[in-house]
């Protein structure tokens, strides 16, 4: 499947993925893998902005479900997303990459806020930035905060990194022969509830005209294969 033409991407990590093969937290081999991915991704000349999500360590909603406040769950866990915005600009510092990390919940000590116009800057000094902190307010996901970067920064491709190889019309975990869509339209994932990423960033994606790319990130290598129109993919776009 051909990519897109871009020049600056955003690329969304599900925090799982940090986990590498453990059960909790951050394997920081696994993470110093990734590293050498995007490393080797910004090698190419693409201008990168980052977006982890905090699942690994906390997520907003399980502690809703479990009987926690929603709001003060879901600021638990944009906290858990800084954990991990730090954990990947130390990676990618030890290997050469200069990074910042923009936070939209203000934490001067560690990082800074997320400011537009300083972010454009960083990015044309060749910089990576991590944004964290999902949009800064409770009751959105850090998919919607990647969205919402991703238009902001004027971004061409949304890239999501996960465990799975693109969008299947079922859960190819539990349906063996669920079908993986090479391309299919925002209007199809929102109206079959296909589970790319949460309704408000698809519909913040389709209205900007920001392609959704998803692949699986755990295959070595699969990061430069995808941007090169060689990986397995599945491209959320507008109907041809």
């Amino acid at each position: 499947m051909t990519m897109p033409s871009i020049k600056r991407v955003l690329l969304k990590l599900s925090g799982e993925v940090l986990m590498g093969d453990q059960p909790f937290g951050i394997d920081s081999a696994f993470v110093a893998d990734l590293a050498q991915e995007v490393k080797a991704a910004k090698d190419t000349g693409l201008e990168i902005c980052l977006v982890i999500g905090g699942g690994n360590i906390f997520r907003g909603m399980a502690g809703a479900a479990a009987g926690m406040d929603r709001a003060q769950a879901d600021y638990m866990g944009m906290l858990a997303t800084v954990m991990n915005a730090l954990a990947m600009q130390n990676a990618l510092e030890q290997i050469g990459v200069h990074t910042r990390v923009q936070s939209a919940v203000q934490m001067d000590q560690v990082c800074e806020p997320v400011i537009r116009r300083r972010a454009e800057r960083h990015l044309e000094k060749g910089r990576i930035v991590i944004f964290a902190a999902g949009v800064g307010s409770p009751y959105f996901t850090t998919d919607s905060g990647a969205a919402l970067r991703a238009a902001e920064m004027k971004c061409d491709a949304l890239l999501k990194g996960t465990s799975v190889d693109g969008v299947y019309d079922d859960d190819p975990k539990k349906n063996p022969t669920a079908k993986r869509f090479e391309t299919v339209s925002y209007d199809r994932v929102l109206a079959d509830n296909l589970k790319v990423m949460d309704a408000s960033a698809v519909a913040l994606c389709r209205d900007n005209g920001i392609p959704i790319v998803v692949f699986s990130i755990r295959e070595k290598g699969n990061l430069a294969r995808v941007l090169a129109g060689r990986g397995v993919q599945t491209i959320v776009r507008k109907e041809a």
